[in-house]
């Protein structure tokens, strides 16, 4: 008997290589308000995160109100960015078509992001079509990543319980969101993530962890094996 009855994918950082881009236009925007972040600073603070659930944080070391105005701009010009920049993390849109089938459809992307940036990035990068119908947004429930609520939304959506789906995330703030839903976590650190993202994974409660997007087929079929990142 197969192990999972389904596949919830995180977005950002999982299908699409978008945290960079997206954190690039952050870390300019916060410089603009007078905090100064390098770009690994900024990455550390923010990837995994919603940026409106960071508004104590950024007010108290800006001196400014986040504004909705702010909000909107930010998204503006991450859109643009993303538009000209974002491509598809390596192996991504070959694996998501495998699982497609191998799965019946019962695949699904629960992203912490805005379903307009989620659905944008699948668009772009040809992944869309494996997912119509099932994209969820934690901005649409009552809370984000890392409460365990879009990832329980997206389980009920394929039908399945949430401890006969595999959650692939990339991020503590999400491996802990999957963990909470009850799912088993595959956590995908590719080597740029840096020396201590496997680690942090699997402290948050990941599996198994990985670190190229091709081994996760094989590691769905074989659950018990390691993936090359330890």
């Amino acid at each position: 008997m197969k192990r999972f009855d389904a596949v919830l994918f995180d977005c950002d950082g999982v299908l699409v290589d978008s945290e960079p881009i997206t954190n690039g236009v952050l870390r300019d925007m916060l410089e603009e308000l007078g905090w100064k972040l390098s770009r690994a600073e900024c990455m550390r603070l923010f990837v995994g995160k919603a940026v409106k659930d960071e508004r104590a944080l950024i007010e108290a070391r800006t001196g400014q109100p986040m504004t909705e105005d702010w909000l909107v701009r930010f998204r503006e010009r991450r859109n643009v960015s993303l538009i000209r920049d974002l491509k598809p993390i390596r192996g991504a849109v070959e694996v998501v078509a495998l699982l497609h089938e191998r799965f019946e459809g019962r695949i699904a992307c629960a992203s912490g992001a805005d379903r307009f940036k989620v659905e944008l990035q699948l668009e772009k990068c040809g992944l869309l079509p494996f997912f119509k119908g099932r994209v969820f947004s934690g901005h649409e429930l009552p809370r984000s990543k890392p409460a365990p609520d879009v990832y329980l939304a997206a389980a009920a959506a394929v039908g399945v319980e949430p401890g006969r789906c595999a959650v692939v995330e990339d991020t503590v703030t999400g491996a802990l969101a999957g963990c909470a839903a009850g799912a088993t976590v595959f956590g995908y650190s590719p080597p740029e993530a840096g020396h201590d993202a496997p680690q942090s994974l699997r402290d948050a409660g990941a599996s198994c962890v990985f670190a190229d997007l091709m081994e996760l087929p094989a590691l769905l079929s074989h659950p018990a094996r390691s993936g090359s990142a330890g």
